[in-house]
């Protein structure tokens, strides 16, 4: 990256911080969210990692979905390969810590010299993958430096982003120069890489990992006690909704006649907001239960709020109708796969700009239909209740997208093979 350009980003960066910093702690445990590890962010007092393989970093949940899946077939590949896995998120974090598919898992540095520079002393990385887009300066500046090789995975530049890049390609230049390998995700993709100035013969298109995900396995005994308050009732999945989402969907399940209404998985895109939604589903008399009291859920429960991180994917199995939240807002938008893995009908709104391509697919296909509103998305609920062949029609075609888009993880790792077989 240009000096001027790399001064002028550490200063503004460092002038930031310390004015975002308390802000960022305090609403991290307003919201109960676990600690930022900052003393780590900065590169001190982090745990003994083996020097000398892979280091992935993910930004959050999805990402770090991605990312297992990489591990996942690298290690399968290459069982003596030591991993490091980063997040950025305390979401990401959490769900990082799973199966152990890496040597540690780590908060993301601080993106400062001094404590990048901390991070790739002490991980000594022959290979850097960046999951869909993280452009920091200062990482791909010290890789650079180090002559570190650096592959971007599942890469994607948002439509929202892509004309802000456009418009510093000069800067971005000289930036992207670390990056060896750019694994797209489809065609668009490539060409709006290609556009910032990576050359050709550094980028491949290898598919979407996302259609390769296969569900986290979620406690059978949850399954059953969910099971057991439906009550043979169809299931909705309400999964990843924002603030302001929850009132939209109560009010289109409550517009259902009571006789033939589902029974009702609501799971908030943040878990911490759990109080909040349950305090909502109190002031409308609703009988409801936390996923993490259902022990003690009483004898009639007509909604489940799930309060837990990376249970829903496995979830979606109960359910009969898929409602994918952050889209009736625009807020992005969330994951269709994981309804769509398990042949469910996909309800979501109009704003899924994180996932467009995902979701042109789904609509082109047939496996998912948009809804506007509360009165649109009751329309949709009722009539896949009332025709459970046609809405299982519309989740098979989903399902049969996912079969035609396999096998991206296996051409991704293909792709990563050749930087690590590379002299170190």
């Amino acid at each position: 990256m240009p000096l001027l350009p790399l001064l002028l980003y550490r200063a503004l960066f460092s002038l930031a911080l310390p004015l975002a910093a308390p802000w960022l702690v305090w609403r991290n445990r307003r919201r109960g969210r676990p600690p930022m590890r900052v003393r780590e962010r900065l590169g001190r007092g982090l745990p003994p990692v083996p020097r000398g393989g892979v280091w992935v970093q993910a930004v959050s949940v999805g990402e770090v979905a991605v990312a297992k899946l990489l591990l996942k077939e690298l290690r399968r590949r290459r069982p003596g390969l030591s991993a490091v896995l980063t997040s950025t998120t305390a979401t990401g974090l959490r769900l990082a810590a799973g199966p152990h598919l890496a040597d540690a898992i780590l908060p993301f540095p601080i993106d400062l010299p001094r404590p990048v520079r901390r991070f790739a002393d002490h991980i000594a990385p022959r290979l850097l993958v960046l999951v869909e887009t993280e452009l920091w300066p200062e990482l791909l500046t010290e890789c650079g430096r180090r002559g570190v090789p650096v592959a971007i995975a599942n890469a994607r530049i948002s439509d929202r982003s892509f004309p802000r890049y456009k418009a510093i390609r000069p800067l971005l230049a000289p930036l992207l120069a670390p990056v060896s390998l750019v694994l797209a995700q489809g065609e668009v993709e490539a060409q709006r890489f290609a556009a910032l100035g990576i050359p050709a013969d550094r980028i491949q298109v290898t598919g979407n990992i996302k259609f390769d995900a296969t569900p986290l396995t979620s406690p059978s005994s949850v399954s059953r006690d969910i099971s057991r308050l439906a009550a043979g009732r169809p299931v909705l999945v309400a999964g990843s909704t924002m603030a302001g989402e929850e009132e939209l969907v109560l009010e289109a399940w409550q517009g259902i006649e009571a006789s033939r209404r589902p029974f009702l998985l609501l799971a908030p895109r943040h878990p911490e907001r759990s109080k909040e939604v349950c305090a909502l589903l109190a002031a409308r008399g609703l009988p409801a239960v936390r996923r993490t009291e259902l022990e003690r859920a009483p004898d009639h429960v007509d909604v489940v709020v799930l309060d837990t991180v990376g249970e829903l994917a496995a979830l979606y199995e109960l359910g009969c109708v898929a409602f994918v939240g952050g889209s009736l807002f625009p807020t992005g938008g969330h994951n269709p796969i994981e309804p769509a893995r398990f042949g469910l009908p996909v309800l979501t709104g109009p704003h899924v700009r994180n996932f467009a391509s995902v979701y042109a697919e789904f609509l082109v296909a047939g496996g998912a239909h948009v809804v506007h509103d509360a009165v649109t998305l009751r329309r949709a609920l009722t009539a896949w209740l009332d025709d459970p062949a046609a809405a299982r029609r519309v989740g098979e075609a989903g399902r049969a997208l996912l079969a035609r888009h396999a096998g991206a993880t296996a051409r991704t790792v293909d792709a990563l093979e050749p930087l690590l077989s590379a002299p170190c």
